[in-house]
């Protein structure tokens, strides 16, 4: 048996936290951490895998993939077309 302690995602965090780089680059991330989160929850609410989702949009599930992994920035027309796809409403806010 491993006497190897097990660290949890909340332990790592809270450690990594203390850094300021990585803390900045966390807080920095936040929007398109939202984002996807809300085009994720939006698509599986609706039971549409990406590809399904991909195709309204007539663009390709690897794309629509790059955005929920936060490795794309959409443009607003885009941002636009999703929301119509998922018969939802896009709303823009700056706070």
């Amino acid at each position: 048996m491993s006497n190897k302690r097990v660290y949890t995602f909340q332990e790592d965090l809270k450690r990594r936290f203390k850094n300021p780089r990585f803390k900045r680059a966390w807080n920095e991330s936040e929007p398109e951490y939202l984002l996807a989160k809300q085009l994720i929850e939006a698509r599986l609410s609706r039971r549409l895998s990406q590809r399904a989702l991909a195709k309204r949009l007539h663009t390709s599930q690897a794309a629509l993939s790059r955005l929920e992994t936060m490795r794309a920035n959409p443009s607003l027309s885009l941002l636009k077309r999703i929301a119509h796809a998922l018969e939802t409403k896009f709303v823009l806010s700056i706070e």
